[in-house]
């Protein structure tokens, strides 16, 4: 086998992954989903923010890493004690990795803290879902 062969191989394993993560997006925003920077570890510098598409499943917030072989969701975010501990603009350097317009929501759970960035129209829907626990259920607010 000669080196174009190898190389040509490489470059369509390359289209297929390159395949692969094109059809998971629009099958994830086709089924409902919205676009949602995330990250778990803070970093002053912009970093570790990673691009997805959230779904609501009842009492949980699903979310799907763009970059990701796997099938299911990367995190599940639970409604039942979520709080929302800050809201604020994104800063300079981590604007790129969010979606146009994003609003960045510093979240704590029981499963630890998170920041969600989302755009308006995902933001009213995000706040709207968290509002509509059912009775009995204390939502914290944070200004």
């Amino acid at each position: 086998m000669g080196i174009t062969e190898i190389a040509g191989l490489i470059l369509l394993g390359v289209a297929i992954v390159i395949a692969y993560f094109a059809w998971r997006r629009i099958r994830l925003l086709r089924e409902g989903g919205v676009h949602v920077a995330l990250r778990s570890v803070f970093d002053d510098r912009g970093r570790g923010w990673h691009l997805g598409v959230g779904h609501y499943r009842g009492d949980s917030f699903a979310w799907f890493r763009v970059l990701s072989l796997g099938s299911g969701p990367d995190q599940l975010i639970s409604r039942d004690g979520l709080e929302i501990d800050a809201r604020r603009e994104p800063t300079g350097p981590e604007a790129y990795a969010m979606p146009a317009g994003a609003i960045v929501l510093r979240c704590r759970s029981g499963s630890g803290e998170v920041e969600i960035a989302m755009g308006p129209d995902a933001l009213t829907g995000f706040l709207s879902w968290l509002e509509s626990a059912p009775p009995g259920r204390s939502i914290p607010w944070a200004s």
